[in-house]
């Protein structure tokens, strides 16, 4: 007879919705980012490619962050790095208008910002929420909390750009920064860290160094991790330059605010039906779906005419594959190595994306400003799809090596 108390936590649904809005503040400001392209180039004269540069930095720093930040979590508790996180974004929200150098930028949206908003992205979230709730439930919460980021965008999206038009671009992306803030509160539900929790299989679980190093030899790890790499290369792409391509289309600046609105409005359909699939087909079969479709879909849209119905449905299916990924990528890493290390395992896994994210956001920069054009980035986009959807078919959905040696 067990006589031990059994650990209390949250309701479930309270642990999604501090989860959830969370993400949903941190993802929104950081999918707005591409509205400020333009106006921070025209303040600070310094070029397309220079102010792509700074953002471009963010998506890599937000990734080297999440492995580091998702370690404390497991040692720590999740609570204090997401408060950090939030003050971190607020400073760097507060900074960035009176930068006025390259370097400047990179240090204020690359590395506060971004740095603070991966100390609270989902390597942090997903783990404390697998944590906190029944591992049967894992998918669908998941999917939830992925669709809350989503959701996140679709609301600041056109608020971003409202303020940008009331009060100025650079008071707005204050405003922003302070917002970021309300997510503190949310922290105090997800705390606790991982301490305690289970491995795959019966055993005490490894440590973290023993974890990574495990990790990284097995093989169906690596394939999801290269193809996290092309949805960080997709996703920066397209939040950093859908409004510059826009643009290009010759649509009015609002176009691009409502096209950013319509990618998040659609993950949340294409995030929370991911979240229910993944607890009936199987999650490496679904992942090559969702990249197929995407290389499809952007050669749909390089034949077709720019005119606002077709970007705006454009936006639309790129709504629903464009973090649609998340909840099989990080279910995959649960299934392989447990809760126990999964915040340091999935972040070494963003960090892959970010990679990617990094190459997409400065990549669109750099071509547009030689060429005057996107579509070399998009005939990119469209090879990696490809070589995505393939990578995932030889996973093994099967709990690899490390869970034998936690046994053991």
């Amino acid at each position: 007879m067990n006589d031990q108390p059994r650990p209390r936590h949250p309701a479930f649904w309270l642990v999604l919705l501090a989860a959830a809005g969370t993400f949903a503040l941190m993802l929104g400001t950081r999918q707005s980012a591409g509205l400020f392209v333009s106006p921070i180039n025209t303040a600070t004269g310094l070029g397309v490619a220079s102010v792509s540069l700074a953002f471009a930095f963010g998506q890599l720093w937000w990734g080297i962050t999440q492995p580091f930040a998702g370690a404390v979590a497991d040692k720590i508790g999740t609570a204090r790095v997401i408060a950090i996180g939030a003050m971190l974004v607020a400073l760097g929200g507060f900074i960035t208008p009176y930068m006025t150098t390259t370097a400047g930028l990179v240090f204020a949206i690359g590395v506060l910002t971004a740095g603070g908003a991966g100390m609270a992205g989902p390597a942090v979230l997903l783990a404390a929420t697998t944590r906190l709730i029944d591992p049967k439930r894992a998918g669908l919460a998941s999917g939830i909390v992925n669709a809350g980021g989503s959701f996140g965008q679709f609301l600041i999206a056109p608020i971003a750009a409202a303020l940008m038009v009331g009060v100025g671009w650079g008071s707005a992306m204050q405003i922003l920064g302070l917002i970021v803030l309300l997510c503190i509160p949310a922290a105090f539900v997800l705390r606790g860290s991982s301490a305690g929790t289970s491995a795959p299989k019966a055993g005490r679980p490894l440590g973290t160094k023993a974890a990574i190093a495990q990790a990284l030899r097995d093989p169906s790890y690596l394939l999801l991790t290269a193809g996290f790499f092309v949805c960080g290369f997709h996703v920066a792409f397209l939040a950093t330059h859908l409004p510059g391509v826009v643009a290009q289309c010759g649509l009015p600046p609002q176009w691009a605010g409502w096209s950013l609105a319509l990618l998040g409005l659609f993950n949340i359909v294409g995030s929370v039906a991911m979240g229910w699939a993944v607890g009936r087909w199987r999650m490496k079969s679904l992942l090559s779906l969702v990249y197929a479709t995407r290389g499809m879909a952007v050669l749909l849209f390089l034949l077709a005419p720019k005119d606002g119905t077709v970007v705006l449905l454009f936006a639309a299916v790129m709504g629903v594959t464009f973090l649609s990924t998340v909840p099989p990528t990080a279910g995959l890493v649960a299934k392989f190595f447990g809760t126990a290390n999964m915040a340091t395992l999935f972040g070494i896994v963003m960090l892959s994306h970010q990679l990617g994210g990094f190459l997409g956001a400065w990549l669109g920069g750099v071509v547009f400003e030689a060429t005057g054009s996107y579509d070399l980035v998009w005939y990119l986009d469209i090879l990696l799809a490809a070589g995505a959807a393939l990578v995932h078919l030889p996973i093994r959905e099967a709990p690899p090596a490390l869970a034998r040696t936690a046994a053991a």
